[in-house]
C-alpha cells in the first residue's frame, strides 16, 4: 500500500512539474489584444421616425434624417415629414 501512495506521488509532482515547465516555455507569446472595434467610441444617432438610439454606421440614411430600418424610412418618406 505504501508503495501505490509514493508511485501516486511521484505520478502527481512529476506532472505538476511538466505543467510548469510547459507554462514556462510558452511564456514567448505575445499578450492578448482588444479588438478594434472595441477601443474606438461610435457616434450615436436616433432615429427620426421612432427615436431608438444606434451607431451611426449601422443607420440608414433618407430624407429627414437617419433611420433604424427601411420600414421606418418609407414610413417618415411617405409621411411627408422631409426636414431640412
Amino acid at each position: 500500500m505504501k508503495f501505490i501512495v509514493f508511485l501516486l506521488a511521484v505520478f502527481v509532482l512529476f506532472w505538476l512539474l511538466r505543467g510548469a515547465i510547459g507554462r514556462r516555455s510558452k511564456g514567448d507569446a505575445p499578450p492578448p489584444t482588444t479588438p478594434a472595434a472595441a477601443a474606438t467610441p461610435q457616434t450615436i444617432v436616433a432615429c427620426a421616425q421612432c427615436g431608438v438610439h444606434l451607431p451611426r454606421d449601422e443607420a440608414l440614411p433618407g430624407k429627414g434624417g437617419v433611420f433604424c430600418g427601411d420600414a421606418h424610412r418609407t414610413a417618415f418618406e411617405k409621411a411627408g415629414a422631409a426636414g431640412p
